[in-house]
């Protein structure tokens, strides 16, 4: 069967995503991962608000962008207070917990414990009545959580620095599924482009402000021009491009075909960090990310759109 230009599009999106965690893992060497990423966060935050300037310009002047990048419903004062929390949640405590665990991990480990994260979200779910799981979902669940203990499980000595990452990288998922849920109700009045680029905006400030003191610690002069590259990869690809691609694919495809390639994260995340870092695809890792990716698989049988958070 031809790929059309969408699926190509998301086959691109998977490569951008997999390959972060290596490009992050890199980078790291020269940047510490918290200053890092606040510049990160600071650049994506500024495209995603030129976007949004230039994409509401156009709607004044007659145009109509799709619903994913513009809606005409009012911003009112909860919203923007919903908005403050979301951008507390899923971008300052959700960066500050995955940067830290990408950093103190491998890429295998971390990819594939955030690939569980649309589990959770059914499971938060669930529980707040916000949607019927049945009985394949909490099977999905039940997978998933023994392929996170073969991979992060098995072997891990209490107070190592893999399994401090691990839980750091669990951390965020709990950040990341409450974002998701929390920000349900406002992306049926808002585009997610606003919802997204506006909800970061607000987490990127407080997380400059924590990160000052170790951004004054840097070394900045002694900072390769690699790493200047990597950090506008991570910022316009991965954080930006990637999620207009996902949104894109999902009002021209719909929401299953879409999933399926969010599914294949980990995998290349797990083969670009074999053929660039050199981590080995052991046996355990590879039937860990089955089960993994079998379980969500599962769980996305008949769920709505999960979004797969900021990598």
């Amino acid at each position: 069967m031809k790929l059309s230009r969408v699926d190509l599009a998301l086959v691109a999106m998977v490569v951008i995503w997999g390959a972060n965690y290596s490009v992050l893992k890199v980078a790291f060497q020269e940047i510490p991962p918290q200053p890092f990423n606040a510049l990160r966060m600071v650049l994506a935050s500024i495209v995603f608000a030129m976007a949004i300037t230039w994409t509401f310009g156009h709607a004044k002047k007659g145009a109509r962008p799709p619903r994913f990048l513009f809606t005409h419903e009012p911003l009112s004062r909860r919203d923007i207070l919903a908005l403050a929390g979301l951008g507390l949640v899923g971008h300052f405590a959700y960066q500050l917990s995955f940067v830290g665990g990408v950093a103190r991990t491998s890429v295998a480990n971390s990819s594939l414990i955030i690939g569980a994260t649309p589990v959770c979200i059914a499971i938060v779910s669930a529980a707040l009545g916000k949607e019927r799981v049945s009985w394949m979902h909490w099977l999905g669940a039940a997978v998933s959580a023994v392929g996170i203990w073969i991979v992060v499980g098995m072997g891990a000595g209490i107070g190592g620095a893999t399994l401090t990452g691990d839980l750091m990288i669990l951390a965020s998922v709990a950040c990341w599924t409450t974002y998701t849920v929390g920000a349900s109700s406002l992306l049926q009045r808002h585009s997610p482009l606003f919802v997204t680029g506006t909800s970061m905006a607000m987490g990127a400030i407080p997380y400059v402000l924590v990160t000052i003191p170790q951004m004054a610690a840097v070394n900045w002069a002694g900072v390769s021009a690699w790493t200047w590259w990597a950090l506008i990869f991570s910022s316009l690809f991965a954080l930006c491009l990637a999620y207009l691609i996902w949104y894109a694919a999902v009002q021209k495809i719909g929401m299953a075909r879409t999933s399926i390639y969010s599914n294949l994260v980990p995998i290349s995340a797990m083969s670009v960090a074999a053929l660039w870092l050199g981590e080995p695809l052991t046996a355990q890792k590879i039937a860990g990310a089955a089960l993994v990716l079998g379980g969500v698989a599962l769980t996305r049988l008949r769920l709505p759109l999960v979004s797969p958070g900021p990598r």
